[in-house]
């Protein structure tokens, strides 16, 4: 396999020194990268190549401050948390069920590492509810304990009710 030659050219803000002396799990060369603002940080070659990597992480960050700086409605919110929270002190994100949620149970997820079904619910700051259980219904049943325990709006079951996904599925 013919490797290239990345030494001194330019991807974004990152510069490529020198190979690095392992490769990725894909068998890619990896390579020493200077940033512009002066880190240094290890890229797979495909990805400088593709554009995929641009700089050390300093890119995203200087970009979120701009977006933050330039916006209106979130400049007007700096500093009030009172929007992440509901009448009786519950984080929305407690409550509401997100696009990422694979369970299809909000504060149901699957933990892959430990292949066990996590229990959660925050409330005024402080997890009521963190636990791990062997089944998705075991899981679900103590989410719904907590919820008639701590919350007096508790959300609506449209958003809460599902049914049992397998472990095996993505999660």
């Amino acid at each position: 396999m013919q490797r290239i030659d990345l030494t001194g050219k330019r991807f974004g803000r990152l510069v490529a020194i020198k190979p690095a002396d392992h490769s990725s799990s894909k068998g890619n060369l990896i390579w020493l990268c200077r940033c512009d603002c002066g880190n240094y940080i290890e890229v797979d070659g495909q990805r400088l190549r593709r554009g995929e990597t641009r700089s050390c992480g300093c890119l995203r960050r200087d970009q979120s401050r701009e977006v933050a700086q330039t916006n209106e409605q979130f400049q007007k919110n700096v500093g009030n948390s009172t929007h992440f929270f509901n009448e009786d002190g519950v984080p929305f994100a407690s409550i509401r069920r997100s696009k990422r949620n694979k369970s299809g149970h909000v504060g149901v997820s699957y933990d892959k590492k430990t292949n066990r079904w996590v229990s959660r619910l925050m409330y005024d700051g402080h997890y009521v509810l963190l636990k791990t259980f062997e089944t998705f219904d075991e899981a679900v049943e103590a989410r719904e304990n907590a919820e008639d325990r701590y919350l007096k709006n508790k959300p609506q079951s449209a958003d809460t009710s599902a049914s049992s996904p397998s472990s095996d599925s993505n999660h």
